[in-house]
Parts: structure tokens; C-alpha cells; sequence
């Protein structure tokens, strides 16, 4: 049996009508290893959360961003030393200048809703 594919939500909140949240609960809904990161939250929907993108112990398929373009810019060196396969800016949480510096930093930078990717919706975890 292959193992499933992992990904990284940071951004991961235990509020669940956060898009954060709702990621957390659609990929593992479709069978991936979800790793939530989130400075304060020990805990999300059961998956234990990472104060750092770093702090993950395995390697990454897939990294989704729910951050603000400020704060997803200040990531892209963190980002790209985890060495994910993609990494998708969802709505709200990439700009212009937040897409160049990670395609700059070698990243298959994707600005698009990480849900949808998988064939889901975000209307489907109220």
C-alpha cells in the first residue's frame, strides 16, 4: 500500500469556519497526512499542530498557505527550506511580490484554492 501524500496547512486554526480549518479537514478527508501549523494550537481536528514549518518531521508533498501576503512573504525562506513539492497561496494569502520572491526561491508556487485542487469544495465543512 503506498503511503499517503503529506501536507502542511499553515495558517491551521481550530476555528472551523477558518478556510485554515476547513483545509485540514478536506485533505484528511481524502486520505492525506495532514500537518497543521499554527504557533499556538497544540491540536488541530485531532492532528497534532507545529509551531513551525520546520519543526515537521517528514518531507512534504504539498504546503497550502492561509496567510496574510505580509506574513506568507516573511514564509518563503522557511517554505522553500522544507523542500515541498507545491506550495498554494490560497486566496488572500499571496500578492504579486508574495508569488515572485517564492517562484524566485525555486518553488512551483501555485495561487489558487487548495480544496478545489482535490476535487472538493470549502462549502463541504461548514
Amino acid at each position: 500500500m503506498a503511503e499517503p501524500q503529506t501536507i502542511a496547512v499553515l495558517g491551521a486554526s481550530n476555528r472551523r469556519e477558518k478556510f485554515g480549518n476547513k483545509c485540514v479537514r478536506a485533505y484528511a478527508h481524502q486520505g492525506w497526512k495532514v500537518y497543521p501549523i499554527n504557533p499556538t494550537e497544540s491540536e488541530v481536528e485531532g492532528h497534532t499542530a507545529y509551531r513551525k514549518l520546520a519543526d515537521v518531521p517528514v518531507a512534504l508533498d504539498r504546503v497550502s498557505v492561509y496567510l496574510p501576503p505580509p506574513v506568507s512573504l516573511e514564509m518563503i525562506p522557511e517554505i522553500a527550506a522544507k523542500g515541498a513539492h507545491e506550495v498554494w497561496f490560497n486566496p488572500g494569502a499571496a500578492d504579486a511580490a508574495v508569488l515572485e520572491k517564492a517562484r524566485a526561491a525555486g518553488l512551483e508556487a501555485i495561487a489558487a484554492c487548495s480544496i478545489v485542487a482535490i476535487g472538493l469544495s470549502p462549502s463541504q465543512f461548514p
